[in-house]
């Protein structure tokens, strides 16, 4: 059975190096993943189906981004399982050369080997432009024109 601290370096050394659909495997059967500050608020993670779907979702753009956890600190706490692991990824996008930094903070509960609850704090803005998708993030954010009944555009 692997400690939280090897579960978790597994985890971000796998999104780096895949394979990404045995990323699924480190969670247990029923979990709880949340990404509290993505801009966009999705529905939290509940089950390895639905994790699977997540790790293994094509790209929204054909880019390969080469990347590495760097900066990794992993606090223990009074619960044993559970751990705060603050760290960055770090690498070039392929295509073109650009270097990017995403630093993260995870908070995780891990029991016998496996993740059953995980709140991903992630630099988001920073997610987005790596892969390309800061325009696309920007545009979901704005606020949506919406019409008076005679037709005319609000402010």
């Amino acid at each position: 059975m692997s400690s939280p601290r090897e579960t978790f370096l597994r985890l971000v050394n796998g999104v780096c190096d895949g394979p990404y659909e045995d990323l699924a495997d480190l969670y247990a059967e029923q979990t709880h993943v949340t990404h509290p500050f993505h801009p966009l608020n999705p529905p939290p993670l509940r089950s390895r189906s639905e994790l699977h779907e997540h790790f293994t979702a094509p790209p929204p753009v054909a880019r390969t981004l080469n990347r590495k956890p760097v900066d990794v600190t992993i606090h223990e706490t009074a619960d044993p399982e559970v751990i705060v692991a603050e760290f960055a990824y770090q690498g070039r996008v392929a295509e073109t050369g650009e270097p990017f930094t995403v630093p993260c903070v995870f908070v995780m509960r891990i029991r016998d080997g496996l993740i059953i609850e995980s709140r991903d704090y992630v630099h988001h803005v920073a997610s987005a432009r790596a892969w390309g998708q800061l325009d696309s993030l920007l545009t979901a954010l704005r606020p949506q024109e919406s019409t008076t009944i005679e037709g005319a555009a609000r402010p």
